[in-house]
């Protein structure tokens, strides 16, 4: 099974890329949304995230505003919460692919905002990073409800740059130029990667492994 991650930074058009994937029957793992249904009355990180913010708590519903203005004064806060969902966030993501290779799948697409930024690139076989000019990239983001530039600025700061996740990527999708151009530029994505052999997935066992190197350290010991 071929496993394609799918990533970008905020108002790239990550969203619409991964609808289109969808529309051309490739399953889709969204990671944005596994954590909200986490931090959602009932979730499994509902009560980790609501102890650590009591403020953001009002009828044991988790205001997702209130965490992020804690996260945009505390950098701290981002790791703490990264803590407690990446784990499961991750548990999701196997249930998903487990489901999806005994479905007989071909290929499949991890959607992750922070791929590179959390070493995600190294379980998938490929790489697609949506990607427009800094100024449609600007105009989108600031359309959306409670955002201001420095607010968007802050969030730019925590995540890689456009151009070292384009250069890192297999494929780059240019959603600045239409939504039917960008269909079209998915169709060859799914096109050309539909040749490759997955190598993730399934896992390896243990027998199926390279045998560890042994580090010069651990030879002297002998």
């Amino acid at each position: 099974m071929i496993i394609l991650g799918l990533t970008g930074s905020i108002g790239m058009g990550k969203s619409a890329a991964a609808k289109n994937f969808r529309r051309l029957g490739v399953p889709v793992h969204d990671a944005d949304r596994a954590v909200h249904a986490m931090m959602d009355k009932g979730g499994e990180a509902a009560e980790a995230i609501a102890a650590m913010f009591p403020a953001a708590v009002h009828r044991g519903v988790i205001n997702r505003e209130v965490i992020a203005a804690e996260v945009f004064t505390d950098p701290g806060a981002l790791e703490r919460i990264e803590g407690v969902l990446h784990p499961l966030v991750r548990g999701r993501e196997k249930r998903f692919l487990d489901r999806c290779a005994r479905q007989g799948r071909q290929m499949v697409v991890l959607d992750v905002p922070l791929l590179f930024e959390t070493k995600g690139e190294t379980r998938c076989d490929g790489v697609v990073t949506v990607s427009a000019p800094a100024f449609v990239q600007s105009q989108r983001v600031l359309k959306r409800p409670g955002m201001t530039p420095e607010r968007l600025k802050s969030i730019l700061a925590r995540q890689m740059t456009d151009f070292e996740k384009r250069k890192r990527s297999d494929f780059v999708i240019n959603t600045g130029l239409g939504r039917d151009y960008s269909l079209l530029q998915i169709q060859n994505v799914v096109r050309l990667a539909s040749q490759w052999k997955g190598r993730h997935w399934p896992p390896r066992t243990i027998a199926e492994r390279p045998p560890r190197r042994i580090t010069l350290r651990e030879k002297t010991k002998d």
